[in-house]
């Protein structure tokens, strides 16, 4: 969801694109009043991070549009929300998050079925479970879905949630490779949540007195997300449900994007998503989403899941929905602003040669700066992310961009910028809710 893929002409110009139909209750997932309110508290609840200082709330705030509000954001062993975040100098952090926070709109919709940048976790009804995923089938047993299971990786990731190796006992498992099982790190996650006798009563209204597992926690937290963030209130739902129509510089806008701009060829559909992966000459700054043992920071993206060459540098295309919240872009939130990376797609690959590294949100990171410029230093780099793109050249006047920055300001729906629930005031743990 964090930045937008070709929207406009992968090779000449398109013709209108029909308006999708009004969203309706049927295309989201089914949830309860129980495991919802339990969903929010675990939610924001640092209990569930190795050393009990990182919930999912910090990367996916509701002050930042369910995101960080940075370009790539710092996990374990650093304090603060957003753009004020920062390293502790007694745990700090070996490197920032590879990749840009990911929003969390309408993940509830049934149609979203691939989770991530590169779709590295995705419903596939010919696997054990119906999902698969690069850490095995095992891995997905008891989830109720992706967007349950998607929840895995945060909490086994030493740079998010789990912390550095042996400095708590859940990153310590996890750098041993014990994941699941009998003292492994989703055990001893369910383990501290089960002793905590609030959560294990507000669990008993949902599962019973079962043992809690790691998969009863992620269902409730998937259960909160699909109902905290739905957002379908915008200006341009009610223009689709012929409530009042768009009008002025949003109508032209909207004409553009489904039309002439041909935005509609790759973002389609009630979400503005194909939910397909495509190559657009993005900038990559950072680390880059390599292996613990690899040295460079070249990120290239579907093709780590699929191994066809065909998806080198590709990545998912974001839904819109709520988009003007969840600056900055770019699967590396390159660009900071919906303007920029707006410019960005009428001529890729002239933006990459020009980037400006001073445009992204980066917290101080001692160390950090080889590896944040690394890749757009190297012009082999460089030429090969060109080399991939998809999107061809296009010229739209000042004023057509305003008009479709005008249309994505109109699929805002402010009610769901803060949630149906909100923040809790406390948390059962006790531990400090931000």
């Amino acid at each position: 969801m964090r930045f937008l893929l070709p929207f406009l002409v992968i090779a000449g110009l398109a013709e209108a694109a029909e308006l999708p139909p009004p969203v309706t209750d049927s295309d989201f997932m089914e949830t309860t009043p129980e495991a919802v309110a339990l969903g929010q508290l675990l939610f924001f609840d640092p209990i569930l991070s190795g050393s009990k200082a990182v919930a999912c709330s910090t990367c996916h705030h509701p002050k930042f549009g369910t995101s960080d509000g940075l370009s790539l954001g710092l996990g374990d062993g650093a304090s603060g929300l957003g753009p004020e975040r920062r390293a502790l100098g007694e745990n700090y952090p070996e490197k920032r998050i590879p990749r840009n926070a990911p929003a969390l709109f309408n993940l509830g919709a049934k149609e979203f079925t691939r989770m991530f940048h590169a779709g590295r976790l995705e419903a596939d009804p010919t696997k054990p479970g119906g999902i698969r995923t690069p850490l095995g089938q095992e891995m997905v047993e008891g989830f109720s879905g992706v967007l349950s299971a998607q929840a895995m990786f945060p909490v086994l990731s030493a740079d998010e949630m789990a912390g550095h190796y042996s400095e708590n006992e859940i990153s310590q498992a996890v750098r041993l490779g014990m994941l699941t099982g009998e003292g492994g790190a989703w055990d001893l996650i369910s383990k501290r949540v089960e002793a905590i006798p609030e959560y294990r009563a507000l669990f008993d209204e949902v599962i019973g007195d079962a043992p809690i597992g790691f998969t009863d926690i992620s269902d409730v937290i998937a259960e909160f997300i699909a109902f905290e963030w739905r957002a379908d209130e915008s200006p341009f739902d009610a223009h689709l449900r012929g409530i009042e129509p768009l009008s002025g510089l949003a109508r032209e806008g909207m004409d553009l994007f489904y039309g002439k701009a041909g935005c509609a060829d790759c973002h389609s559909g009630k979400f503005q998503t194909d939910h397909e992966f495509h190559a657009l000459a993005m900038p990559q700054i950072g680390p880059g989403a390599v292996a613990r043992f690899e040295t460079h920071t070249r990120d290239i993206g579907r093709y780590r899941v699929t191994g066809n060459p065909a998806d080198i540098y590709r990545f998912r295309t974001p839904s819109l929905r709520n988009v003007a919240l969840t600056a900055p872009y770019g699967h590396a939130g390159a660009y900071a602003t919906l303007e920029a990376v707006v410019r960005h797609h009428l001529d890729p690959v002239k933006a990459l040669f020009s980037y400006d590294i001073s445009q992204a949100i980066l917290p101080d990171l001692e160390g950090a700066s080889p590896k944040d410029t690394a890749i757009m230093a190297d012009a082999r780099e460089i030429a090969a992310i060109a080399e991939a793109n998809e999107l061809a050249p296009m010229e739209l006047t000042d004023h057509e961009i305003a008009a479709i920055l005008a249309f994505l300001e109109s699929l805002t729906d402010p009610g769901s910028q803060d949630g149906r629930l909100g923040i809790p005031e406390r948390v059962p743990s006790g531990l400090p809710v931000e």
